[in-house]
């Protein structure tokens, strides 16, 4: 299957929520190689992001990604992506051939402040959200840059995204059903929920940096 080549520009919107995440969760689905960045004793911080790319994006589709934990390897930090799932075929293999991201197909609902993400009959988890009560947009949209790592068989490598949008703060409530791929990181509930509004993000190609163990998960 074809795909395009990296870098990927998107176009949408997206729901992005914050955890701390115990270490002990997340040390058995990120190499070794990688130190957790501990942010308060015993704990990191990872989180749910999920969007919809639409008209103006390279391909259109839904993704939901789950980040396991803040990150350290050499001097450079970033987040570990443990799940990503979308649905469209040429994202999936677009994602696990240029940059190693363990895409899965999934299906998505959007319906009014909720959004649903499943495989089959199985729900991977739901979003609940409610308006936004503060507006940063009209003072602040700024163009942010993001790094994360990845693998690709024994290969560690590393990405950078950049993005702007329009920032709101909203109410958000996550549920991760027990029988959930990532339910073992027991993310709890957000302490931050933000709605990215006219999203624009460029993911650009990765680079290899290092060597990593390949770590099997185990699915539940």
């Amino acid at each position: 299957m074809t795909y395009p080549s990296a870098p990927w520009h998107l176009q949408g919107y997206a729901l992005s929520t914050l955890h701390l995440i115990d270490i002990k969760s997340s040390r058995s689905l990120i190499p070794p190689e990688l130190e957790i960045v501990s942010i308060l004793p015993g704990k990191t911080v990872g989180g749910v992001y999920v969007s919809v790319y639409k008209s103006g994006s390279i391909l259109e589709y839904n993704e939901l990604i789950v980040a396991a934990a803040l990150v350290r390897y050499q001097n450079k930090i970033g987040s570990w992506i443990s799940h990503i799932y979308v649905d469209n075929e040429e994202s999936v293999v677009g994602g696990r051939e240029i940059w190693g991201l363990p895409k899965e197909m999934a299906q998505f609902a959007w319906e009014d402040n909720r959004v649903s993400v499943r495989q089959a009959d199985r729900l991977l988890c739901r979003l609940d959200y409610q308006p936004s009560w503060l507006n940063l947009s009209t003072w602040w949209q700024p163009k942010l840059n993001g790094n994360c790592f990845s693998g690709l068989g024994s290969e560690l490598l590393s990405f950078t995204s950049q993005f702007s949008s329009e920032i709101s703060l909203l109410s958000g409530s996550l549920t991760v059903p027990n029988n959930s791929p990532f339910a073992n990181l027991n993310l709890g509930q957000p302490w931050l929920t933000l709605n990215l509004k006219k999203l624009n993000l460029i993911v650009e190609a990765p680079k290899k940096v290092g060597k990593k163990s390949v770590i099997e998960l185990v699915e539940k």
